[in-house]
């Protein structure tokens, strides 16, 4: 056996054993359960296992046209050297990781699991913390597979060739809103896949719900950025079958679609507009059959409407500032009513992003309102006594965006504790300011980044 095989294979022995221990002892019961059971014919295993080899051959099939231009035309049972040089084509910002990497990686925790995929939390031996995806070899798609082939190795085979369809998927559909490929790990002769990505924290809606509309309008904003590239992919326009919260997570503050081995580049066929049906929960549409007898932006639509139902209907109304109001409500209507393409759903978006970031939604706030305070520059305060208001960035105060101290000034105007605010030097992702209100405070200390305002009326 070579080294650099032997070595691979160790290194995902030893992830495996760290990781996976208690996955490994229901594997073994189930080998167990195997060996022990009653014994097929040979003509029946045989049937089984030429079944089985005809669903690999498909799902690799399923991979080679997404895999670059052409290389669909090579023979099938090469396409893991495919899928190697597929990850290894073209420039890229950092070398992409092996199975070498995984040796002396330290297991923190299992992330998720799912009918066909573990996800597990590492650090690896330089300290870059990643996460890997794998077989789940506990899951549903595993243990139906060997309970209807009798073929551990092969039904890992068949399972693994979903993660590898995944692997494609990441390197061809690269984007800032997409989770970052650090690489993969191909062991047992093609038996096991392990993917090395950049490690995200799975989305909660519930935190979300109750974060500042700034943070929740930048995971609707990213997530149309995500759409409309994938309207006008490499491959061509993509569905994402399986959309749901779940399949995101957030990286420093990004949303980044971390699940792609449900996604589809296929376009429907048609004969007619009633074959172009979309048909939702609560609402269903019917979409145009083109000339060329394809279903007329149907992908792009289908994401759409399930960005509107799981992601705009919670996150985008609620607390919108009020000189947007009106134009997020425009992008509620359309999504919702399937009247706008990406393209249009995008400009809306940039277009409220450029009206918050200027503050020209303000355009109405008389700047009087600073007339009411004494201003002390390069200072901040000490012993203060805060007060909570929500939504705000800090548990233990109230902390808010503002685009200046005249947008600050009526804020603290509005609260009946505030007496005095301060413009912080921290910012948030769109650059706004962030504003610290309290009720009272001791005295001011030195701080070159910060501006304190006191109302005129309890100045001491």
């Amino acid at each position: 056996m070579p080294a650099a095989v032997g070595k691979s294979l160790r290194a995902a022995t030893v992830l495996s054993v760290a990781v996976l221990s208690v996955l490994v002892c229901l594997l073994l019961g189930s080998v167990h359960r195997l060996g022990s059971g009653h014994a097929h014919p040979e003509e029946e295993l045989a049937s089984l296992r030429a079944a089985l080899s005809q669903r690999l051959a498909q799902r690799r099939q399923e991979i080679l046209p997404l895999l670059s231009p052409g290389r669909d035309e090579e023979p099938f049972s090469a396409w893991e050297s495919f899928l190697r040089d597929e990850l290894t084509r073209g420039p890229a910002a950092r070398a992409p990781l092996g199975c070498g990497a995984l040796r002396d990686a330290q297991p923190l925790e299992v992330l998720g699991s799912g009918y066909t995929k573990l996800v597990v939390k590492v650090t690896l031996a330089g300290g870059e913390p990643v996460a890997l995806k794998m077989v789940n070899e506990n899951g549903i798609d595993m243990g139906k597979c060997v309970e209807g082939f009798k073929d551990l190795h092969g039904c890992r085979q068949l399972v693994s060739s979903k993660i590898s369809k995944e692997v494609v998927l990441l390197h061809r559909l690269r984007h800032p809103n997409v989770i970052k490929l650090r690489g993969h790990c191909v062991g047992d002769a093609g038996g096991r896949v392990t993917v090395i990505l950049e490690q995200g924290t799975p989305l909660q809606m519930l935190r979300l719900l109750q974060s500042p509309w700034e943070d929740r309008f930048r995971v609707c904003l990213d997530l149309v950025r995500l759409l409309h590239f994938l309207s006008r992919s490499p491959l061509g326009s993509v569905a994402l079958l399986d959309f749901q919260p779940r399949q995101f997570v957030m990286v420093s503050g990004e949303l980044k679609l971390t699940d792609l081995d449900d996604a589809s580049v296929a376009a429907t066929p048609c004969g007619r507009h009633a074959d172009c049906f979309l048909q939702f929960p609560h609402r269903n549409f019917t979409l145009a059959c083109s000339s060329r007898g394809l279903c007329e932006g149907l992908n792009e639509k289908m994401n759409i409407y399930n960005a509107y139902r799981y992601f705009f209907t919670y996150l985008l109304p609620h607390q919108a500032p009020p000189g947007l109001t009106h134009l997020v409500e425009r992008i509620m209507n359309a999504t919702g009513e399937l009247k706008a393409d990406i393209n249009e759903t995008l400009d809306a978006f940039e277009h409220i992003l450029q009206l918050y970031q200027s503050g020209l939604h303000l355009d109405k706030l008389p700047t009087s309102a600073l007339r009411d305070y004494n201003v002390t520059r390069g200072m901040t305060t000490s012993g203060d006594e805060d007060y909570r208001c929500w939504p705000s960035y800090s548990q233990q105060g109230c902390v808010l965006s503002v685009h200046s101290a005249t947008e600050a000034a009526h804020i603290c105007n509005s609260h009946s504790q505030c007496t005095s605010f301060t413009l912080t030097g921290q910012k948030t992702w769109a650059g706004r300011p962030l504003a610290t209100f309290r009720s009272s405070f001791s005295f001011l200390v030195p701080d070159q980044t910060s501006e304190v305002y006191v109302k005129k009326s309890t100045a001491v």
